[in-house]
């Protein structure tokens, strides 16, 4: 019902939007507001946040078949529609929940993730923003860069080293306002795809702190920012990929039953045949091992090296399928009037964000070397 529900709401509710938001790269106010407001009508915001702090409380399993879902429409209008709360949200404690984590769960606030530095990507220990104690405060300056939503936040949780000595133990995460003194939210940083999904840069000049605005103790920083990072990688890029495959797929099949060339349909030829089965095996590949590992998530279990797997071959997967989908639809593939010409876009950055496809090699086969078959 959920599904039905989800996959009626991007139909009806947010793909009209798509051409306007892919072209002025934004989502107006009023419209975020107004999908916002229909999406928590049906019950369907904040849908992976647990249902005792007010989220729809849907296991890993459920938000991996939403995401799939998702990845038929503008991930812009599924963050404004259904919500893009950090997981690490979960943490805070006391006034932090009523002033961050309730209201982010209401659809009342924005809050964003802010981790990526110039010199730190997929090296989340590598960042150079610093906290300084200063009695019960602390003195925050650095800079972070591609920040999800830092245009549209009403609040952030940033990454700073407290102790440089501790590696990344010396990592603490912070809360923080937009508006705090000496804390500016910088230009927008345009990319390829994901258009409307704006990335900006944050500025931090001695931004003065209380120790209260610190999310977990002192040094648990990292673990604050990437508690909940195997669903995310899990959903918004194992499922999501999945999802945008499989739309990708049904246009090649749309296109191969109409499109004639050579007085017969491009189906017809058996090289666009071959074309069409290998994405099919491979999004079913790819769709079996997100929900394999989503179901052992569930189940209790860590299966980090199978996050890592799916988040390597799912991203890797809806590149190959992107590829074949303009190549069945030739000239007309590669024309900008065209849908495929932004999903092709759209699908390259899934090989780069929560991990580049390298970064999670290393971590694969630095577990097979340690655990052997075990890790499997």
């Amino acid at each position: 019902m959920i599904l039905g529900t989800v996959r009626r709401f991007i139909k009806d509710e947010l793909a009209p939007h798509e051409a306007e938001v892919e072209e002025s790269q934004k989502v107006r106010p009023e419209l975020a507001r107004e999908l916002r407001a229909k999406a928590k009508e049906l019950g369907l915001f904040a849908m992976g946040m647990p249902e005792e702090v007010g989220g729809g409380g849907l296991s890993a399993v459920d938000m991996c078949l939403c995401e799939e879902e998702f990845g038929f429409t503008k991930d812009a209008l599924v963050r404004r529609a259904f919500g893009a709360i950090p997981g690490s949200l979960v943490n805070c404690v006391r006034e932090q929940r009523e002033k961050y984590l309730y209201p982010a769960v209401q659809g009342e606030i924005n809050v964003a993730l802010g981790m990526t530095e110039p010199n730190a990507g997929s090296d989340a220990a590598g960042i150079k923003t610093t906290a300084k104690r200063d009695g019960d405060y602390y003195i925050i300056n650095g800079s972070k860069h591609f920040i999800s939503d830092a245009d549209v936040a009403d609040a952030f949780i940033i990454t700073t080293v407290t102790d440089p000595s501790k590696g990344s133990k010396g990592i603490s995460a912070f809360l923080i306002d937009k508006g705090t003194p000496g804390f500016t939210v910088g230009r927008i940083q345009y990319m390829m795809g994901l258009r409307a999904t704006n990335h900006s840069e944050l500025i931090f000049e001695d931004v003065r702190l209380p120790k209260s605005q610190m999310l977990g103790p002192e040094g648990s920083g990292l673990y604050q920012a990437l508690s909940t990072i195997n669903k995310v990688r899990l959903g918004m890029v194992g499922g999501r990929s999945v999802g945008m495959a499989r739309k990708l797929m049904q246009m090649c099949i749309d296109y191969a039953n109409q499109r004639e060339q050579f007085g017969q349909k491009i189906g017809d030829f058996q090289m666009v045949q071959a074309m069409l089965a290998d994405m099919a095996t491979e999004i079913f590949a790819a769709r079996m091992m997100v929900l394999n590992a989503a179901w052992e998530t569930d189940q209790g279990m860590d299966p980090r090296e199978k996050v890592s797997m799916v988040k390597y071959y799912a991203s890797e997967m809806l590149g190959r399928v992107a590829d074949k989908a303009v190549q069945i639809f030739g000239g007309m593939g590669y024309c900008r009037e065209m849908p495929l010409e932004q999903l092709y876009r759209d699908a390259r950055v899934y090989r780069i964000f929560d991990g580049a496809s390298d970064i999670h090699r290393v971590v694969i086969a630095r577990s097979l070397l340690k655990n052997g078959r075990q890790s499997l």
